[in-house]
C-alpha cells in the first residue's frame, strides 16, 4: 500500500505528525490508523472471498478480464499495438526507425532549408489599454 513511499517521505510524515498532534496524542493516532488499515483491509479481503463463494468458477470469468484491463493500462501505445494488432511482431516498427531521418536532420541543422527569424513578441497590454484594431479581419 505504501510502496511509493521512502524512508524520508515516512520521516517528513512523522516529523509533521508529531508536531501536529504533540507526543501526547501520536500513540494513540497511530494505533488508530493501523486498526483502520488493517480493518478496511479485513473488509476487502471478505467481499472478495464472498463473492468467490457467490459466484463459484464464473468468479474466474469475470477475473480475466479486469487483469487483461489492468496489464493494458501499464502498457504503452506502441506495446498495445504490437501484442493486440501485431501479435507481438514489432518488425514494422523496427524498419520504420531504420526509415526516419536523423534527430539533427529533422531538428533542420542539416536540413537545407534556411532559419526563419522567429517573430518578434508585442509588449502585453497596460491596464485599461484597448487593443489595436485590425480593419482587414472585421
Amino acid at each position: 500500500m505504501f510502496s511509493n513511499i521512502g524512508w524520508s517521505e515516512m520521516m517528513i510524515l512523522l516529523v509533521a505528525a508529531l508536531v501536529i498532534l504533540g507526543p501526547e496524542r501520536l500513540p494513540g493516532a497511530v494505533r488508530w490508523t493501523t486498526r483502520s488499515l488493517r480493518q478496511v483491509r479485513d473488509y476487502a479481503s471478505g467481499a472478495t472471498s464472498q463473492l468467490r463463494e457467490e459466484l463459484g468458477p464464473e468468479f474466474e470469468d469475470l477475473r480475466k478480464p479486469l487483469a487483461d484491463l489492468n496489464e493494458l493500462r501499464g502498457m504503452t501505445p506502441r506495446g498495445m499495438v504490437t501484442k493486440h494488432l501485431l501479435n507481438g511482431d514489432d518488425s514494422i516498427f523496427r524498419n520504420m526507425e531504420d526509415a526516419l531521418p536523423d534527430k539533427k536532420d529533422f531538428l533542420g541543422a542539416n536540413s537545407g532549408m534556411p532559419d526563419f527569424p522567429m517573430p518578434k513578441l508585442e509588449k502585453p497590454l497596460e491596464r485599461n489599454e484597448r487593443p489595436p484594431i485590425d480593419t482587414d479581419a472585421t
